[in-house]
Order: C-alpha cells, then structure tokens, then sequence
C-alpha cells in the first residue's frame, strides 16, 4: 500500500518506505533505497524527513548539506530542526547568520501557521 500511496504523491508514504528499506522492516534491508525514498519525501515537503536527512547527513561528515537540510525543515516549521541549528551554532558547527537564518525562519513559519481563529 505504501508504494501505491507514493505513487499517488503521499509524502508520508514515501518517508514509511525509507524507514522500511533503511532498517529492512517487512522487505529487504535496502539503506541506499531508504535514502532515496526518503529524498523524495523531502523534495516534496515533509519535514520530519527533511530533518532526518539533515542528521545523517552530518553524522555522515556532510556538515554544509546537513546545514541546508535542518533550515529547509526549520523554516518549515520543525522545531527540532531549530534545536539542532542551535545546537550546531553552540558548539561552533555554524556561523551567527545561519543561526539566525533557521531562527527567523522557524519564527515565520510559526507565525504563518497561526489562525486568529485559535487565539
């Protein structure tokens, strides 16, 4: 069903497969195949994804392409994203300016989620 779901652009769909193939959950242990289910998740808007790539990339010794990763999902609104760029700007991983950048990013995805019906 997953394969169906993405077929048909479920994002979510797409980030189930990458954690099956990566951890080899009901098919074969496939990592290479997860990261790229997981990519697509990513080019296509899901954040969490988009923030797991941004872990491995930096695990992985990638720092400037796990950087953009955590901002893009930050500045969509991710908070553990911003937790991380703080975390990368405390131990002098990043510069002041992308610190600021994920900051306000994160700050305006916020604020543009907000509906003056909830408050």
């Amino acid at each position: 069903l997953w394969t169906e779901a993405a077929e048909l652009g479920s994002t979510t769909a797409h980030a189930d497969m990458g954690i099956a193939y990566y951890n080899g959950w009901g098919v074969a242990q496939d990592k290479a195949k997860g990261m790229c289910c997981w990519e697509s998740a990513a080019m296509q808007g899901h954040a969490t994804t988009r923030h797991t790539l941004g872990i491995f990339e930096f695990d992985g010794g990638n720092y400037d392409r796990a950087v953009r990763h955590l901002l893009i999902s930050a500045k969509m609104g991710l908070k553990e994203s911003l937790n991380e760029i703080k975390e990368l700007f405390v131990n002098g991983h990043i510069a002041k300016a992308q610190f600021a950048e994920g900051l306000k990013g994160y700050q305006d995805a916020v604020e543009e989620m907000k509906s003056s019906d909830r408050e």
